[in-house]
């Protein structure tokens, strides 16, 4: 069993930054893949980014690439999403999750874990 637990979320102005932490522990999560997802209201829920923890290896959404770096800290066992040059339509509940392989990995079904999200407003 893994539990994560996502933090760093707020209110911001457009163009501005935000950084997203997502901890973790359980057994085995140091194997896992690591993704962040954001749902807004009325639409549904969405792949922002992923990280293999054994890795490093990392993917991005097009419509974050270039704004938004994933990273982990193993000592932590932390995985962190920062948000940068941030736009009114990023405003979303954000989640953190994690999945047993890369397969796939843009897909939200794919993933057994999930935090409970924070909440990230960018006013325009």
């Amino acid at each position: 069993q893994v539990q994560l637990v996502e933090s760093g979320g707020g209110l911001v102005q457009a163009g501005g930054s935000l950084r997203l932490s997502c901890a973790a522990s359980g057994r085995g999560f140091g194997s896992l893949v690591m993704g962040w997802f954001r749902q807004a209201p009325g639409k549904e829920r969405e792949f922002v980014a992923a990280l293999s923890w054994s890795t490093g290896s990392t993917y991005y959404a097009d419509s974050v690439k270039g704004r938004f770096t994933v990273s982990r800290d193993n000592a932590k066992n932390t995985v962190y999403v920062q948000m940068n040059s941030l736009k009114p339509e990023d405003t979303a509940v954000y989640y953190c999750a994690a999945a047993k392989s890369w397969f796939l990995v843009t897909t939200a079904g794919q993933y057994a874990y999930w935090g409970q999200g924070t909440q990230v407003t960018v006013s325009s």
